[in-house]
């Protein structure tokens, strides 16, 4: 018998999360001061975005574009935070434990019981499922997550990102 105690699901989500998570007063302050650089870009893994503003960034358009977009920085953030957080709920197997002032908010194709609604099912065979989640911009957005590789796709998509199936 092993001494060592099971670890608890939500503990070791809540860990991986924090390790992923940005903070949004981080990403104000890189939009204002560096964002003519697009180092906000970079900091929510908006590598092209942010290549481009690098690019420009002898011109004034990107530093007035990025003084404009630190308005907007808060809501990028706690999007890229609901998608991690799914993203990871997804692929550890968990709901998300009352995600940060979304209390209630569970990943995507988590019931009360877990995928589906009679109880746990074989994993690779979970259904494509969809659930609210709070995003910028105009209205709510959905998340999918695929049936057969997990991948939590973005509102509108048809097929999955990951694996290329088609989303239900």
């Amino acid at each position: 018998m092993s001494s060592f105690a099971y670890p608890n699901p939500q503990a070791v989500f809540q860990q991986q999360y924090e390790s992923v998570r940005r903070d949004e007063v981080v990403g104000v302050l890189l939009a204002l001061f560096l964002g003519g650089f697009g180092v906000h870009h970079f900091y929510l893994r908006r590598t092209g975005l942010g290549i481009l503003y690098l690019v420009f960034s002898w011109t004034p358009i990107p530093w007035v574009l990025g003084f404009l977009e630190c308005f907007f920085m808060p809501g990028r953030v706690r999007e890229f935070n609901a998608i991690e957080a799914a993203h990871l709920a997804v692929a550890m197997g968990v709901a998300v434990p009352g995600y940060v002032s979304y209390p209630g908010w569970v990943a995507p194709g988590w019931g009360s019981s877990g995928w589906g609604s009679s109880g746990w099912a074989t994993p690779g065979f979970a259904p494509a499922a969809t659930a609210s989640v709070p995003t910028t911009g105009v209205g709510q957005g959905t998340l999918t997550a695929c049936g057969h590789c997990r991948q939590v796709n973005s509102a509108g998509a048809h097929f999955c990102g990951g694996c290329g199936s088609q989303l239900g």
